[in-house]
Order: C-alpha cells, then sequence, then structure tokens
C-alpha cells in the first residue's frame, strides 16, 4: 500500500437512474478495508432498518459506518427535519474527512440532498476542491449529481437503467437491493 504522501486521492461520482450506485461504492468500501486501510461510510438518506452491507462492515475493523439519514425523503412527513438532518450529516461528513483518519470515505446518496435542495452542489464542489485532503478517496453517491459536483470528481459513472425488476412488479429484495 502506498503511503499517503505517495497517493493520489480520487473523487469518484456514482450518478444516474440505474441500479448500482451505492453497491459500486460499497465495493469499493471492501476492497479498500481488503486492502488494509481505514474506511468511513456515511449514509445521508437511507433510515434505520438493517442492509447485509452495513452488517458486513461490521465484521471489518477498519470500517466506520453512520446512517445519518430519516428514511425515504419521497414519503417524507416532515421535510424540514430531513433539511436538519442532512446538514447535520453534511457537517459530520466534513469532520470526518479533515480529521485524516480515513483513507477513503463515501458519502452515499449525498446527490438526492442536492436535489431535494438540502446542500447545493456548488457548496460540496468547493468542499471538494478547496478542502479535501489530497490524498484521501472520495466516493459521491446517487441520482442527479450537481454539475458542479461532476466537474470536480475525478472519476464520474453514469448508471443506466435498461429494466428493473421494480417495474415488473417485484419488490425489492435482500440481498441484491439490501
Amino acid at each position: 500500500m502506498k503511503s499517503r504522501d505517495k497517493r493520489t486521492g480520487i473523487t469518484l461520482v456514482h450518478t444516474g437512474d440505474g441500479k448500482g450506485k451505492s453497491s459500486s461504492a460499497f465495493g469499493m468500501v471492501f476492497r479498500t478495508a481488503g486492502s488494509g486501510m481505514k474506511v468511513c461510510v456515511i449514509q445521508f438518506i437511507k433510515g434505520k432498518w438493517k442492509t447485509g452491507e452495513q452488517a458486513a462492515a461490521q465484521k471489518f475493523d477498519n470500517i466506520e459506518w453512520h446512517v445519518l439519514g430519516d428514511g425515504f425523503t419521497w414519503d417524507t412527513k416532515n421535510p424540514e427535519q430531513d433539511r436538519k438532518s442532512c446538514q447535520e450529516a453534511w457537517a459530520f461528513s466534513q469532520q470526518k474527512i479533515l480529521s485524516e483518519e480515513f483513507d477513503m470515505v463515501v458519502l452515499d446518496e449525498i446527490n438526492y440532498c442536492c436535489g431535494y435542495g438540502w446542500l447545493t452542489g456548488q457548496e460540496i464542489a468547493n468542499f471538494i476542491q478547496q478542502e479535501k485532503p489530497p490524498w484521501l478517496h472520495l466516493v459521491l453517491t446517487g441520482r442527479n449529481a450537481p454539475q458542479e459536483v461532476i466537474d470536480a470528481a475525478d472519476t464520474v459513472t453514469e448508471m443506466k437503467m435498461i429494466k428493473h425488476a421494480y417495474t415488473e412488479g417485484i419488490k425489492a429484495q435482500q440481498g441484491t437491493e439490501f
């Protein structure tokens, strides 16, 4: 493993309407942890329900996992609380990124927060460009990544849906969706 002074940290964005944005990021989490590096995952939208990837992460001493969202925000009963939770998660994320404790930080579903108007793409892009440690790998997921975030990233992947089981009436399945 390269030492931090010899590493170029990259910023990756996983966006688009297709499945696999978070799943891809979590694959990178386990690859990074398996390489002996320390990882922090911060989930902006998902609520307190249990997921397979969170359970797997608990088996690693070098993965820290935080679920800070209020759940599925498109069905919200309290948008002001969702906005407050998002702002708190963003402040927490910045602290974790700047702590120098981690080699990779994943901001899962942060892009949705911009779409809801809770954060701006410009404030995220400014942070990436001006404050992110140069050796840190940063991954941002979620649909509709703001153009400013796309421009600030090193690698951007757009997942495109061709077909999805949900449109055929098949509900989310444990092991593939959570």
